[in-house]
């Protein structure tokens, strides 16, 4: 598990082990993400009032509900300030991707997107399943490759044939799209990696239950991963259709990123995990996610 050669954050490398589990071949969906809606009430993060002062907006007691939309540059810009192309758009949520105007008609097999991480373990306690682990999520990403650095081997993601949904053009100004996607795509657009696993890598970063911290902390395992709690912030995993060479190179299995609990951005969603009680017994057949 993690990488010597990447991101400092990524090291050291580890080894780990995880119990038995089931995993979702994909992230949930809007088309899941609305049955669950439909059955509960719920009311998402985004979709709530929010304290500006927290969020670093603006003075004031709240701002109105919305969330973190990507919004591409007229041109080149300084990429080390990511606040060039993320605004926060008021109305912006999971039915509107894109902030106001927006909608998710024709996007039912998309992953689902502007969920918190309370929002992804309401999810999860509905449909009985929860959220992955980053060594679990790790072990699956890498579909049965030892230390290979992509999901697929050691090819470039520009080389060959199109294998995730990452940033295709110059970041943050132009994108080419995946395939003909800009943004989100459908689940099972891109090839699937060694366990028959889809969109480990690009398309959405998932949520992970493990805590953040700054490397990677001795050997884990599922029920142990061997990680303290630091702050709000939780492991996200697989990079996104945002992630470029120039800019994130977090399109790998090892790769890691920070997410405080709270946030909610038009490029991060989950997938759902269940433990295996009996060995080589399972009762994934009535999932929500296949």
């Amino acid at each position: 598990m993690g990488s010597d050669t990447h991101y400092p954050e990524e090291s050291p490398v580890i080894e780990c082990s995880v119990d038995a589990f089931c995993i979702a071949r994909a992230p949930v969906t809007n088309r899941e993400f609305a049955a669950f809606i439909a059955a509960t009430n719920y009311v998402t993060l985004a979709e709530q009032p929010v304290d500006a002062i927290a969020l670093g907006l603006a003075d004031g007691a709240s701002v109105g509900a919305g969330s973190l939309v990507f919004a591409s540059t007229s041109g080149p810009v300084d990429l080390h300030d990511w606040r060039q192309w993320w605004r926060w758009s008021p109305g912006a949520s999971w039915r509107k991707p894109e902030g106001p105007g927006s909608n998710i008609q024709a996007r039912d097999d998309h992953p689902v997107v502007h969920v918190a991480y309370e929002d992804a373990e309401a999810y999860c306690a509905w449909a009985r399943a929860r959220l992955p682990t980053e060594t679990e999520w790790e072990f699956v990403a890498r579909g049965g490759l030892e230390s290979a650095t992509y999901a697929w081997g050691e090819e470039p993601p520009d080389q060959g044939a199109l294998k995730a949904n990452t940033w295709q053009g110059r970041f943050p100004y132009q994108n080419d799209g995946a395939d003909g996607w800009v943004g989100t795509s459908p689940v099972d657009t891109f090839p699937a990696n060694g366990y028959g696993v889809v969109d480990m890598i690009g398309n959405v970063w998932e949520w992970t239950s493990s805590w953040w911290t700054d490397r990677h902390h001795g050997s884990s395992c599922s029920c142990s991963p061997g990680v303290t709690r630091d702050g709000e912030a939780m492991v996200i995993k697989g990079g996104s259709h945002l992630c470029a060479p120039e800019y994130c190179q977090r399109y790998r299995p090892a790769a890691r990123s920070r997410q405080t609990r709270d946030s909610s951005t038009s490029h991060i969603g989950f997938r759902l995990v269940r433990d295996i009680v009996q060995p080589g017994v399972s009762d994934s057949t009535d999932w929500p996610s296949e």
